[in-house]
């Protein structure tokens, strides 16, 4: 289900399950992309779960990362919060469940669009897999990667 985005979109929020992972990835990803671009864009992440409040992103994300030169290791986790969708002009889910779970948190009154990471991809499978489970995180940046770059080429010409 395609879903529309403001085309004012100046603060983004990355979701995953703990935020130690995948959000914090697609954080690095997306602001080391508006640097290099010059954009006035402010990049955040958060989990929908609180297990890991105030960690660092786990080690072998931040290996990735940094290979990548992405730089995430100052990042630490929180939890999405209402204030949330007060605060982030678009959400960018990391799978199908994060998107469920934000949504059971939206206020009634917002706005804010919220939609899956993949969606700017070429992935049939539009749900970014947790490597935290399957130690995959090469694949998982890659992914990261290219969808952040569409989603820059889409909607910051």
């Amino acid at each position: 289900m395609e879903r529309k985005i403001n085309k004012k979109i100046s603060k983004i929020l990355m979701v995953c399950l703990g935020n130690i992972c995948r959000s914090p990835m697609a954080q690095g990803a997306l602001e080391n992309m508006v640097r290099e671009r010059s954009l006035a864009v402010i990049v955040d992440s958060a989990g929908t779960e609180n297990w890991h409040f105030n960690k660092s992103p786990d080690y072998r994300a931040q290996k990735v990362a940094a290979s990548r030169g992405w730089e995430i290791s100052a990042q630490k986790a929180r939890q999405i919060s209402s204030s949330d969708f007060n605060n982030f002009d678009l959400i960018l889910a990391m799978d199908v469940n994060n998107l469920s779970n934000i949504e059971k948190i939206r206020p009634k009154n917002s706005k804010t669009s919220i939609r899956l990471l993949l969606e700017f991809s070429s992935m049939v499978n539009k749900n970014l897999p947790d490597p935290y489970y399957t130690n995959d995180f090469e694949t998982v940046a890659t992914l990261i990667e290219n969808s952040c770059e569409n989603f820059l080429n889409q909607y910051f010409k």
